[in-house]
């Protein structure tokens, strides 16, 4: 079969299936209660904002911006008690194990923070922390990517997950002892995996640079990260599964098979193993932590305004066409590489292709908050949630005309890759989960955040940072391809023409570090129930429901 043929086929088995699954849901064969956008809600709350993380003075003028909700019969009243009293209970179940994921969130937050500050400095300062070999350039910013890739990021996603799952289901969370045993395994695998990679034995695959023997404690505790979605799927209580639970469950079975393959050893040699390499360093970006913070969005969103989102079909085509064109997209990291030509094509198809789900989510985005931007200005949670959405929508097309040949051949072996990589994981992903964190902590912990202040002041920081820190790199890495392509210049000019561009980088990294010590010690303040005690109107207090 030659390679037109591949291409073709390909393409038309892509878009057959998406528009099979566009017809099914035309004729309601997945959904035939609409009323499935609705299934967040409790009886009587769409109309009612609900932002833990904000005053009561910000609540009030959330509530206004919205509209005042309709007033609620006794009936409806005596309903809505009686699922608050449950959602209490699924809460309570989820708390410790959504605690103890978060916690050590924020732990390995810093450390990658740290790390990606000192190995960015180490880009125009070469000398800066240079007297011991676990500090140089190479192993530095490898712990950064590790302790982003496997500490910050996963441990975030599964306390989000684990906190949302009984709340999507409407039982109780079950199995919670599966998912404290994989969060151990984990972090003493990942503890083990960096102390490796410091005293310098890696695999040598990006992304992969953790011994195999190392990883197997990872694959463990994410398979059994799996059982609790199972469990608690069996014991639903809920009359539809919510979109986000299509996300999270696939991106929890998704990740371990990806890491597991990835990870085998003796297996993948010489080219193979660089396309398996791009494989599984795409593969964990869309399937796994795209995904979970899609759910996030799908749920926090409409949780804070009180409506629904615009459409629930949309979502789902959001989710499949995911399903559909991601699994080849990392193919086009290896343009110009000793691969076979179809295979870089069939990348780049996909890649295009990837602009449908993406369309289909921004649109549902954009029509949910429409008339409705406003409340951004009093909902701390909602900026993250809704400015982290946009990221993704930026970094996604962006990926898109990325991959095509034209643009690839500026931008490859460049800093724009990087700026590209950090508006995905960091734009979309960590800006996401902040907010996610917000909404969920007050919960877990049945007290609200103490410094309403240090919340605005995280935000800012982080996307001052962040904007400083991506425009920058952009910009420089541009540069740096075009003057890698000019046969009159050396490729010293292309180094020096970055320079700049890499200071503005730890400029910006700086602020963003900044921005992570103060929502650490907001976290670690409000675990310790230090400060001011404020009483939000939307924080359900198990003494307060029991007295109805």
């Amino acid at each position: 079969m030659n390679t037109v043929s591949i291409l073709l086929l390909a393409f038309v088995l892509s878009v057959t299936g998406l528009f099979v699954f566009i017809w099914s849901l035309r004729r309601n064969f997945f959904d035939p209660n609409p009323a499935a956008a609705r299934e967040i809600f409790s009886t009587g709350e769409v109309g009612r904002v609900d932002d833990p993380s904000a005053t009561p003075e910000q609540h009030q003028a959330l509530q206004q911006e919205m509209g005042e909700p309709a007033q609620r019969s006794a009936s409806v009243q005596q309903a809505l008690d009686s699922e608050l009293v449950e959602r209490i209970e699924a809460d309570r179940s989820s708390a410790y194990v959504a605690f103890m994921f978060l916690a050590c969130s924020v732990i390995w937050l810093i450390v990658a923070s740290t790390a990606g500050l000192i190995s960015s400095i180490k880009l125009h300062e070469p000398d800066f922390l240079a007297q011991h070999a676990w500090m140089t350039f190479g192993r530095m910013r490898t712990l950064h990517l590790n302790g982003v890739a496997y500490g910050w990021a996963p441990m975030a996603a599964f306390g989000v997950a684990m906190w949302m799952l009984p709340r999507l289901l409407k039982t109780p969370l079950m199995g919670a002892r599966y998912a404290i045993a994989g969060g151990v395994l984990w972090n003493i695998g990942l503890v083990a995996g960096l102390t490796s990679i410091a005293v310098g034995v890696n695999d040598g695959m990006e992304w992969l640079e953790i011994p195999w023997q190392i990883d197997i404690l990872l694959v463990i505790g994410g398979a059994l990260l799996a059982f609790p979605l199972v469990f608690t799927l069996q014991n639903r209580k809920a009359h539809h599964l919510y979109v986000s639970v299509w996300y999270m469950g696939a991106a929890l079975f998704w990740f371990p098979i990806l890491f597991l393959v990835g990870n085998l050893p003796s297996v993948h040699i010489g080219v193979e193993q660089a396309t398996m390499n791009w494989w599984f360093g795409h593969n964990v970006l869309g399937l796994f932590y795209t995904p979970m913070a899609l759910a996030s969005v799908y749920y926090f969103m409409p949780k804070i305004i009180g409506r629904p989102i615009s459409s629930y079909n949309l979502s789902l085509i959001g989710f499949w066409g995911l399903a559909f064109f991601y699994g080849q997209v990392g193919g086009h990291h290896l343009i110009g590489g000793p691969v076979p030509g179809w295979m870089v094509t069939l990348s780049i198809v996909q890649s295009m292709m990837m602009i449908i789900p993406v369309l289909a989510f921004t649109i549902n985005l954009q029509f949910t908050m429409k008339g409705h931007f406003r409340t951004l200005v009093y909902s701390p949670t909602l900026r993250f949630i809704v400015l982290g959405g946009f990221m993704y929508t930026i970094s996604s097309i962006q990926g898109s005309f990325e991959a095509l040949r034209s643009i690839n051949t500026i931008t490859h072996f460049t800093h724009f890759t990087v700026a590209h990589a950090h508006i995905g994981l960091y734009g979309f992903f960590t800006i996401v989960m902040f907010g996610a964190i917000y909404y969920i902590m007050p919960r877990v912990m049945s007290w609200e955040w103490p410094f309403p202040k240090l919340i605005s002041l995280h935000f800012w920081l982080v996307a001052i940072g962040f904007t400083i820190y991506a425009v920058g790199l952009s910009i420089g890495g541009w540069l740096q391809g075009m003057y890698m392509l000019d046969a009159a210049k050396s490729f010293m000019d292309s180094v020096t023409v970055t320079m700049p561009y890499l200071q503005s980088r730890s400029i910006g990294g700086g602020l963003m570090t900044l921005g992570h010590l103060v929502f650490a010690f907001h976290f670690v303040a409000m675990a310790l129930r230090y400060g001011s005690r404020r009483v939000g109107p939307a924080l359900f207090h198990q003494p307060a429901v029991a007295s109805k």
